[in-house]
């Protein structure tokens, strides 16, 4: 149902349910929530990679797992949603980067996953879109994460047509931030690693909260917690290796050395 590995900094988690596209279902979100839990809090861990495995990434909810949820009463059908809504809140606040390795699809619920990331790369010719309104239904859940990353304006369109879109558009109205070549996914997801493991561990992890911070805020609001953010890195241990490490023209004592 999912795999977790750990290699090197980096934490994969690849969706494991090929049978049905990587489906959703209830015990598969509990899953990735606490995988995501326990790589945010892993000192180890300098990013995630969420990924699927077999032909497709992820196809939205499962239609098993729906049809039993039809059946719900609303306190019930209020604790499934709650869940999910806590899946995707665990990956916004792990403080570690979130990178969405996209192939093939990624439709229905997969959309607030990779919404809820930091980085999304898809493999061109990947199909996205968002289908609940022709169940009946609303990406409520979802809407949050999405309407962050797309905006009100590209998440109404998609919400009201219910229709698929490919990797163009997707990158046109921000669900995703890169297009790989066919084969080259892989590729493009290895460079973005070793970009990030580039910067500095305590500097990463505090990437979100700062971004967090300014975008709901006023510019001047947010003056003086900018200013109190970057005075305490600067002093601070990792910053001073930084900085020398730049001068001395070597690379940090973060950067592990080449075999």
């Amino acid at each position: 149902m999912l795999l977790v590995e750990q290699d090197g900094p980096v934490r994969r988690i690849t969706l494991d349910r090929p049978d049905v596209r990587n489906a959703f279902n209830d015990e598969m979100i509990l899953r990735l929530a606490e995988a995501m839990n326990e790589a945010g809090q892993d000192d180890s861990v300098r990013a995630v990679v969420i990924a699927g495995n077999g032909k497709v990434f992820c196809a939205g909810a499962d239609i098993n797992w729906m049809l039993k949820a039809a059946q719900y009463g609303p306190e019930e059908n209020r604790a499934d949603a709650l869940a999910m809504s806590g899946l995707f809140h665990a990956i916004t606040d792990c403080p570690k980067p979130v990178i969405a390795r996209v192939h093939r699809a990624a439709l229905g619920g997969a959309m607030g996953l990779i919404c809820a990331c930091d980085i999304v790369v898809a493999e061109e010719g990947t199909v996205f879109g968002f289908s609940e309104i022709r169940l009946g239904i609303l990406p409520a859940v979802i809407s949050p994460h999405v309407i962050g990353r797309i905006g009100p304006v590209h998440a109404r369109h998609w919400f009201f047509t219910g229709g698929r879109f490919g990797t163009d558009e997707a990158l046109r109205i921000g669900a995703i931030d890169r297009i790989a070549a066919p084969g080259e996914l892989d590729a493009e997801i290895e460079s973005l690693l070793a970009d990030i493991c580039a910067g500095g561990p305590r500097a990463s992890s505090e990437v979100k909260d700062l971004v967090k911070m300014v975008a709901t805020s006023r510019v001047h609001d947010v003056q003086e917690d900018v200013v109190s953010v970057i005075a305490r890195l600067r002093a601070g241990a990792e910053a001073q290796e930084g900085f020398t490490a730049f001068f001395e023209r070597r690379k940090p004592n973060w950067i592990p050395e080449a075999d």
